[in-house]
């Protein structure tokens, strides 16, 4: 089992940034992905971007440019760091670890970007 708790999470102006950090524990291997999803209200759960344990990213078209997936591996830790918040990337953001038929999912942290 894999345990993923986020925190970084919070309140910020239009403009501004956020860095978000996930704690993954338990039986954790090294050949995995992991990544950050978000839902907004009235929306679906999408991809925000991906990390590889190798470090190998994806991301999605309306954060390219301004959001950056980074991880410890030797912590097991990965990282977004949000630059340029838009009002439209307020949403609650989950971490995510994926390998083989392996899928665990945090509890959520709330992102909300004023305008």
């Amino acid at each position: 089992q894999v345990q993923l708790v986020e925190s970084g999470g919070g309140l910020v102006q239009a403009g501004g940034s956020l860095t978000l950090s996930c704690a993954a524990s338990g039986s954790i291997f090294r050949g995995n992905v992991m990544g950050w999803y978000r839902q907004a209200p009235g929306k679906q759960r999408e991809l925000v971007a991906t990390i590889t344990s190798g470090g190998n990213t994806n991301y999605a078209d309306s954060v390219k440019g301004r959001f950056t997936i980074s991880r410890d591996n030797a912590k097991n830790l990965v990282y977004l760091q949000m630059n340029s918040l838009k009002p439209e990337d307020t949403a609650v953001y989950y971490c995510n670890y994926h390998r083989v038929s392996d899928n665990y999912w945090g509890q959520g942290i709330q992102v909300t970007v004023s305008s």
